[in-house]
Order: C-alpha cells, then sequence, then structure tokens
C-alpha cells in the first residue's frame, strides 16, 4: 500500500471505532453503530414536569448500552408551576424546556427540532408534565388534547416504524395518538393505596387502545406499533424496583432499533 493511501486508510478506521464497533469471520465484517435516541422531556418536577428519577433511569440506562442520545422539550410556558413542598401552585410560572435544561444539564434543544428521520428511536419519561404540559390529561382524562409538536413527533417516529418507549403515565399520549395500540400503566386495581393511579387504565381504553396490566418492573411491547411501555412510578414503591423496571423498558425499545 502506498504510504498515502495507507495514512488515509488508518485516519479513517479510527474515525470509524470512535462510533461503532466492528466484529469479523471469515468472510464478513459487521459494523454495529451506536443506536441513536432522542428523550423529550415535559419539565423538571414529577407534580408540573418530567419526573426526575425516571429521567435519570432513562438516560443511565441508554447510556450503559452505549446509545447516543439528545434531549428535547417543548419552548412552551408549562400549564402552571408547583411548590414541591406544598403541592400548591406558585409565581412566577416557568417555561417547560428551560425547566427540562436543568435534567438535560444544559444540553437540549426545542421539540420542534426533533424528527424521526435523525434518530432511532424515542423514549418519553413520566411525570405530570407529560399529562399537563405534553397533553391536557391531567384536566380532560381521554377527552385529552396532545401537544401539536409531541404529535407530530410520535406519528414521525411510527409512521417511519421505529420504537416509541414510554414510563409512568405517558403511554396515554402513545394511547390517544396511536389508534388500537397496547400500553401499560400497571395494573387496573388501586390495591391498597399502591397502584393510586389505577383509574388511568379506564381512560386508556376509552381511547380506543388496549391496556396490559404489569407490575413496577415489568415492561410490555406492543410489536405491531413498536411501543414499550413501563409503570414506573405509578405505582408506589422502592426506587430501585422503577429503576429496573425502565431499564425493561429502555432494553424493549433497543431490540426494535433497526
Amino acid at each position: 500500500m502506498f504510504p498515502l493511501y495507507r495514512s488515509v486508510f488508518k485516519r479513517s478506521l479510527s474515525a470509524l471505532h470512535k462510533n461503532a464497533s466492528i466484529t469479523k469471520d471469515m468472510h464478513t465484517t459487521v459494523i454495529n453503530m451506536k443506536p441513536n435516541v432522542a428523550v423529550v422531556l415535559s419539565g423538571c418536577g414529577v407534580y408540573d414536569g418530567s419526573e426526575v428519577h425516571e429521567s435519570s433511569a432513562v438516560l443511565v440506562h441508554l447510556s450503559r448500552a452505549g446509545a447516543a442520545v439528545a434531549i428535547f422539550a417543548p419552548d412552551t410556558n408549562q400549564l402552571h408551576t408547583i411548590n414541591h413542598t406544598k403541592g400548591e401552585t406558585m409565581e412566577p410560572n416557568r417555561n417547560v424546556l428551560v425547566e427540562s435544561a436543568r435534567i438535560a444539564r444544559g444540553k437540549i434543544s426545542p421539540l420542534s427540532n426533533l424528527k424521526a428521520a435523525d434518530f432511532d428511536a424515542v423514549v418519553f419519561p413520566g411525570g405530570f408534565g407529560a399529562a399537563k404540559n405534553l397533553s391536557t390529561f391531567a384536566m380532560d382524562g381521554a377527552k385529552m388534547t396532545v401537544h401539536t409538536d409531541v404529535v407530530r413527533v410520535v406519528k414521525d417516529f411510527h409512521g417511519h416504524g421505529k420504537p416509541i418507549g414510554l414510563c409512568c403515565i405517558s403511554p396515554v399520549i402513545a394511547a390517544k395518538v396511536i389508534p388500537g395500540c397496547e400500553v401499560t400503566v400497571g395494573q387496573e386495581q388501586e390495591d391498597g393505596g399502591r397502584w393510586p393511579y389505577a383509574g388511568t387504565a379506564g381512560a386508556i381504553k376509552a381511547m380506543g387502545a388496549t391496556h396490559v396490566p404489569k407490575n413496577v418492573t415489568e415492561s410490555h411491547t406492543d410489536m405491531k406499533h413498536k411501543i414499550v411501555t413501563t409503570p414506573a412510578f405509578m405505582c408506589e414503591t422502592k426506587f430501585h424496583e422503577v429503576f429496573d423496571g425502565i431499564g425493561k423498558m429502555i432494553n424493549g425499545v433497543l431490540k426494535l432499533v433497526k
């Protein structure tokens, strides 16, 4: 090999190794690229935005799996801002993108920039922000509407046959936007307060979707629509069980990446 070509080849191979792993056998070379996953947040805080522990669990499991991640949120005002020590509204109100940037460590983009063509999958953590800022489920139940950009993103990924992961309350978004899909938000009975939001399953059914009961450490995969869901903090339980269930969801999403 001529020296110039050898130098170019080495530089190209080095660049490839930064973003892919290469495995060889006698006949083929297989290049396994990192999955590129978008995460959509809805603020910062369980009562008015994204649930922080769920968001962190999503990011940790994606990181451990070697995924490349980009974070997005709507550039709009929250429905309201909640004082998390009192459970009461407070002033002034806050911006969803600005608040979500706290979780994203500042590395975040407006949801209007998110396109399915640029990613392999999208994941929506839970928290009341999904029911207040990404949709109106908290106010309107089964008659809810969904933020215009959220509808666009969900339909875009679904139309491209790319997986969608949702946890906690956020599966209601898929139930509304993708008719006939299957999701889980946990159990359908409160079980002495262990599942305080069990009534959500009824709303999901009222929207024409199928609810599949699951425990907090489990996930459900709708293979037809490539939707993976897990209950997370729809259950009053220990943090590590929520973390483990979200891990099942992320694994399920990544298995569906082509």
